[in-house]
């Protein structure tokens, strides 16, 4: 039985370790990332300091996006679909992001403390963050007709008007 336990220890970790077994996949009622290859449009969003060009972005159920990113402010900002509970939720995930210093206001540092970061990431499929002057994509494909936002959730920004409507309907 002593060779036992430390058997069942070691196999309960690994276990805990396995991608299979680690916390679920993201899951969106509204849809799933694509391969840009599959995007049906391509949908170029402007970013500014707090503002999105164009405000607001039409699409059809079933139909897959790839949107172009560029960040021609001076600050990081971030694309990130979503409805606004899900928003408010993820602007406390970069609030504490951006109070441990792994976020600045133009970028993301890297940190080199192991497991001391508390597994505090930005890889989302939802979302990308782009620093000032860079370009990034993030392609969709949206599965029902809801009603979204696409916002940046960098702490301040989205309270200071940086998200726009996402539209999606049969007919759009």
């Amino acid at each position: 039985m002593f060779l036992r336990k430390p058997l069942l220890l070691a196999a309960w970790l690994l276990a805990l370790s396995s991608p299979t077994w680690a916390s679920p996949a993201h899951t969106f009622d509204f849809g799933q990332p694509a391969a840009a290859a599959k995007a049906t449009r391509t949908v170029d969003v402007v970013m500014g300091d707090i503002s999105f060009a164009p405000k607001a972005i039409k699409i059809k159920a079933g139909e897959t996006v790839r949107f172009v990113l560029v960040n021609k402010g001076q600050l990081l900002h971030e694309f990130n679909l979503g409805d606004a509970a899900m928003h408010a939720r993820h602007q406390q995930e970069m609030l504490k992001m951006q109070q441990s210093g792994m976020l600045t206001p133009t970028g993301m540092k890297e940190m080199d403390h192991g497991s001391m970061d508390h597994g505090m990431k930005h890889d989302d499929p939802n979302s990308v963050l782009i620093e000032p002057g860079k370009t990034a994509e993030l392609t969709w494909t949206f599965t029902k007709a809801t009603g979204l936002e696409f916002a940046c959730n960098i702490p301040g920004h989205y309270q200071a008007g940086m998200v726009g409507k996402l539209a999606i309907g049969a007919g759009q």
